[in-house]
């Protein structure tokens, strides 16, 4: 069986670059590293690389967690976020430059709030250090913050507000933050992207608006983001794989008499190895099991997005989470700008 799918007119989305490359390809430098439970992925994309994962060039620190609502881990969490951020602002040394925070999003949609509640938790000094009467302190830097909001209700392109307060302002650099769109359910909201690439704000839910970036704006832009909701596609799709999974433990234990005592409603099988050979896939997945698992995310998107239903889908309890991811990412770049040591 073949499908072709013309990828041009229903595009998975994800914002994510460990979403676009294939851990298998060799051509990528990738370092991964581990701060407790949290693993740290950077990835440095030149030219080359950039052009077969259709990326901007750049380095790509990913952050993988579990849990931010936990007071541990959400300490664990700054430290790492710290330390990576850290390395690199220090890497295009701009450590102790003036810096404008930009938290792009829709305060008022509770998933594109990420940047503008970052923004909230700031400690901003521009003001300070304009006041000839009084002495900053010297492990704090000139920190100043804007939230241009979004085209849809302020009708200016946010690449045009922010570059006009960039020329009034005139920072260093740039320290851009927005929600990202993931293509797998188990990013969502644990997940902390960072990027001196820039960022083209809206592109993970289809609204390409203007690229902030080095190159359009003429100052280094480090990008930070979260991604907070996935499309329907994506969701039926990984549904689809963790069924494969299910199916696998279940036939990896089929004789095995206390896998009948397991509670099917509690028990984490994500991790399974088994992989359905060609006759078991076509057997349980009929038509589908044909596909490779790419082909397949795209037909979903191919069949939801023409009548409108490949909704963007967001956790219920996306409100707390914003708050704490929010907290973590704005605590990070608190301890970098004035070099906080905790």
């Amino acid at each position: 069986m073949s499908h072709e799918i013309d990828l041009s007119k229903f595009t998975v989305r994800c914002d994510l670059i460990s979403e676009a490359i294939d851990e298998k390809e060799n051509f990528l430098n990738i370092e991964k590293v581990q701060y407790n439970d949290i693993n740290i992925e950077r990835i440095r994309i030149g030219k080359k690389e950039a052009k077969l994962i259709d990326k901007k060039k750049g380095l790509y620190t990913t952050i993988y967690f579990n849990d931010a609502t936990d007071s541990n881990n959400r300490k664990n969490l700054i430290k790492a976020m710290t330390i990576e951020l850290k390395k690199i602002i220090k890497e295009k040394n701009l450590l102790g430059k003036s810096s404008l925070v930009v938290g792009l999003g829709n305060r008022l949609s509770t998933p594109d709030s990420l940047g503008p509640k970052v923004i909230d938790d700031i400690v901003v000094t521009r003001h300070l250090f304009k006041l000839n009467s009084i002495d900053v302190d010297d492990s704090y830097s000139e920190v100043s913050t804007f939230i241009p909001g979004v085209y849809a209700t302020t009708g200016v392109e946010s690449f045009d507000s922010i570059e006009a307060i960039k020329n009034v302002v005139k920072p260093d650099f740039l320290i851009v933050i927005d929600a990202l769109a993931s293509s797998s359910i188990e990013k969502i909201n644990k997940t902390i992207q960072i990027t001196d690439s820039g960022i083209e704000p809206g592109s993970g839910v289809g609204n390409f608006r203007k690229e902030i970036s080095e190159e359009t704006l003429g100052i280094p832009v480090i990008a930070i983001g979260s991604p907070t909701v996935v499309d329907a596609a994506t969701i039926v799709n990984d549904t689809l794989s963790f069924l494969v999974k299910k199916l696998s433990f279940n036939i990896m234990n089929i004789d095995n008499p206390k896998s009948k005592l397991i509670n099917p409603y509690v028990f984490d099988y994500s991790n399974i190895n088994y992989k359905l050979d060609e006759t078991e896939r076509k057997m349980y997945l009929g038509l589908l099991g044909e596909l490779k698992e790419e082909e397949i995310k795209d037909l979903f998107a191919e069949v939801l997005t023409p009548l409108g239903y490949n909704l963007m889908v967001t956790p219920k309890e996306v409100d707390f989470l914003t708050d704490k991811i929010s907290f973590v990412i704005a605590k990070s770049i608190n301890n970098v700008l004035h070099n906080i040591n905790e």
